[in-house]
């Protein structure tokens, strides 16, 4: 049977890599009783880690889903990675939840990830929760993590708990609504009186609490100004309505690995976090009128799911992750791909513990369940009723930063390449790959390093390929900035029938981009016109072959204006060679150059680095054009030459404390320096005359 809506709580865990994310979600599943021992990440034995990628790094590097039932509710658990070359798994996470809980490290405080979570939980309008986790260890402490919260995340945080005890000794936490102290031995609660020494500064939070309250309230403001007191009560109800609707953010404590505070922020999640049904209708576009619709979380309503995680998987094959908005999905149905315009059989649905299915007949609004073996859907699509069909708003993923070429190790893989490469493309969205013509290179390109890496190593686990990464060539061009009138003979006398064309051309440079332009000019027969495509088809070869470093010549125009031929030993083959004869010679005497192309760069990045990334983008040949400050984050617009950007990403992270990114595109071709294209041809004639030599 389908879960009532009202007893659902979807949350997503959130924050940067390594603040404990992962470890406070395996303590809550050990407290709800879901699990029967505490997993550890360090021995790869958790809920929700469990890819060998994962267990081999000690971190998330994908969205994993798990569920507990506590107090007569179900929770569904979305554990999103932290780290940035993964955070688009995280942004998905947060699209299909009502709620999340903001894990901060007690050590670090707020760090890069943090803030773009927060931004993402903005953007959904989701309440949260944060957590400072990891008070347990060296140098943590709670009151520089609450400064950091303040000054970071401009919100209206209220303390919900003051920790007992810091760093190796701290064992419990004093709850500020109960006024009691919760201290913790073997991960089991015992409720007690507030220790002496806390006493004093238990009271004073105390009374902020339910200052806060009082102020989420007009009536209630009104009624604590005037009697200085409100009830217990009235400031739950107040409390518990603020944090559901966004308009305070609880601040809890807790040692996920020593499970202290688990039991609280399990109350906090049922008591105070909203249900799907009290998120209300889901919007989306109605798909043969196009008009905007929306779609009730009734179980008897059209039904509507969202894709938000694949899992390719050899043994079981394509896994879809989903999250049921309206309606009922159920076991071996057939239900319509909006986004493909395809019908998919569904078979089994089961929720999700980690990796385990749990199998369901049928999963109603608001819950979040697998199926596997859907053929054509992929991570954002929508699954939805075939007479009602709707089309859900797509999961807005980061376009890749950073490229890297590929080639296998062993001949003859370029094939398993393609098909792992695609696989790993449907399971995540911001993979893409693509041969490059231009370089005979393929490229594969990812969210930054850490991401191309991962990808590199999940070929080999899974599909049994090994590549090499290299960086990409770039793909310079040659041109001229001069004119040339040349001849191309090839005359060949051999014993019978000999070879004979004669051409004479004129180069001429035009303007960028325009291409190549052929002008067949020739008067009174001096090349026959069966031969004219011939002498077309000799030029553009040795065009494509490039003259002075093998790198393609475009934009310029080659006029065919004389030359002569012989009535028996002129042939097809002849003058295209005549042609390319000609072309090269003419290219090397019309001045030649090297051009490289020049991309458009937007870097978005604290305002307090913008001297520093202007500076470091001036020293890679790059131009601004222009800036633009938002507050605390600025934008930089720049045209930098595609060559200086291949190590941007790294530097880029390093100047920002990794709260830059960028995105770049290609604008347009430019003139090499002629001290760095002397470098380029070099090394291009080098690399030519090595791969002759093989």
């Amino acid at each position: 049977m389908a879960i009532e809506i009202s007893k659902i709580r979807n949350v997503a865990f959130v924050g940067h890599g390594g603040v404990g994310k992962t470890s406070l979600v395996e303590a809550l599943l050990f407290a709800a009783g879901a699990t029967t021992r505490l997993g550890k990440v360090d021995d790869g034995s958790t809920t929700t880690d469990f890819d060998p990628d994962e267990i081999k790094r000690k971190i998330s590097l994908n969205t994993a889903v798990a569920f507990c039932d506590w107090k007569g509710h179900r929770l569904n658990f979305v554990d999103t990675p932290g780290y940035g070359d993964f955070i688009s798994d995280a942004r998905a996470g947060l699209r299909v939840v009502e709620a999340a809980v903001v894990v901060v490290d007690a050590v670090a405080g707020v760090q890069v990830q943090t803030e773009k979570v927060w931004k993402f939980a903005s953007e959904y309008d989701l309440p949260r929760v944060v957590v400072v986790n990891r008070l347990d260890r060296e140098r943590a402490d709670f009151w520089r993590t609450l400064e950091s919260l303040s000054k970071r995340l401009k919100a209206k945080l209220v303390l919900l708990q003051i920790p007992v005890g810091a760093e190796s000794a701290f064992k419990g936490v004093v709850d500020l609504i109960k006024m009691k102290a919760l201290v913790y031995a073997d991960g089991k609660p015992q409720e007690g009186e507030i220790p002496g020494e806390l006493g004093e500064q238990a009271r004073e939070y105390r009374d902020k609490l339910i200052e806060s309250a009082a102020e989420t309230d007009d009536e209630l403001l009104a009624k604590y100004l005037e009697e200085g007191a409100i009830g217990e009560a009235e400031m739950l109800k107040a409390l518990r309505l603020a944090v559901a609707g966004g308009k305070v953010i609880p601040v809890l404590a807790a040692s996920a690995t020593k499970s202290i505070g688990s039991h609280l922020l399990l109350d906090l999640v049922v008591e105070s976090f909203p249900s799907p049904a009290d998120r209300g209708e889901v919007e989306g576009i109605e798909l043969r009128s196009k008009a905007p619709a929306r779609r009730a979380p009734d179980p008897k309503a059209p039904m509507a799911a969202l894709v938000f995680k694949s899992v390719s998987d050899p043994h079981v094959g394509k896994l879809s992750i989903f999250r049921v908005y309206s309606g009922t999905l159920k076991s071996d149905s057939q239900v319509l791909n909006v986004s493909k315009e395809t019908r998919e059989r569904v078979g089994q649905v089961a929720w999700l513990q980690g990796k385990t299915q749990k199998p369901a007949q049928a999963l109603g609004p608001g819950e979040i369940g697998v199926v596997a073996k859907l053929k054509e859907t992929l991570t954002g699509d929508t699954l939805t009723d075939e007479v009602n069909p709707v089309l859900l708003t797509r999961i807005v993923f980061p376009e890749p930063a950073i490229s890297y070429a590929i080639q296998p190790k062993t001949r003859g893989d370029e094939d398993k390449i393609s098909h792992a490469l695609a696989r790993m493309a449907e399971e995540d969205p911001t993979i893409r790959y693509h041969f490059e013509a231009e370089t005979k290179q393929l490229l594969v390109s990812g969210v930054g390093q850490l991401h191309v890496e991962v990808i590199v190593e999940r070929m080999k686990r899974k599909y049994n390929v090994d590549v090499t990464l290299l960086p990409p060539r770039i793909p310079y061009k040659e041109t001229i900035k001069g004119r040339a009138e040349v001849q191309g003979k090839y005359k060949k006398q051999t014993g019978g029938r000999g070879q004979y064309g004669d051409v004479w051309l004129k180069l001429e440079p035009v303007q960028r981009s325009a291409g190549f332009e052929f002008v067949d000019d020739i008067f009174g027969g001096s090349v026959p016109r069966n031969y004219i495509p011939s002498v077309e088809k000799g030029v553009r070869e040795a065009m494509k072959r490039g003259v002075i470093s093998g790198y393609p010549v475009v934009d310029v125009r080659v006029t065919l204006y004389d030359g002569t031929y012989h009535e028996v030993d002129s042939s097809d083959m002849a003058f295209q060679i005549a042609g390319s004869l000609a072309l090269q010679k003419g290219i090397q005497e019309a001045h030649p150059i090297l051009l490289e192309p020049i991309m458009n760069v937007e870097v978005t990045l604290p305002t307090d680095q913008t001297g520093d990334v202007i500076g470091d983008l001036n020293g890679r040949r790059g131009r601004i054009v222009g800036m633009e400050p938002a507050g605390e984050t600025g934008t930089v617009k720049a045209q930098v030459p595609m060559a200086e950007m291949l190590n941007f990403e790294p530097a880029l992270r390093s100047m920002t404390g990794g709260r830059g990114a960028y995105a770049m595109e290609f604008s347009h071709y430019e003139e090499v320096p002629a001290f760095l294209a002397e470098k380029i041809i070099a090394a291009a004639k080098a690399e030519k005359e090595k791969a002759e030599k093989h």
